[in-house]
């Protein structure tokens, strides 16, 4: 099974926010997941981002790999690898 760290969209139609996920990679956008931890939200100002570097940290020790676009989101909170 291999786990990714990524974005699962949520919000209303063109007021979107994102949830960071950890979940098996073949499992859907809006599918079943294993973990949050955090949350990101483009569309305030400005922009809104809060993870648990504790969990961000344990799941990519377990070998959990981010997107490209959670890769920066966790660089930006100080947690990159």
């Amino acid at each position: 099974m291999a786990v990714r760290i990524r974005l699962k969209r949520m919000g209303a139609k063109k007021r979107p926010f994102y949830r960071i996920i950890v979940a098996d990679s073949r499992s859907p956008r809006q599918g079943a997941h294993l973990d949050e931890i955090g949350y990101y939200n483009p569309t305030t100002e400005p922009t809104t981002l809060q993870v648990n570097g504790e969990k961000a940290l344990e799941w990519l020790q377990k070998g959990a790999q981010p997107s490209d676009r959670v890769k920066v989101l966790l660089a930006k909170s100080g947690i990159g690898k």
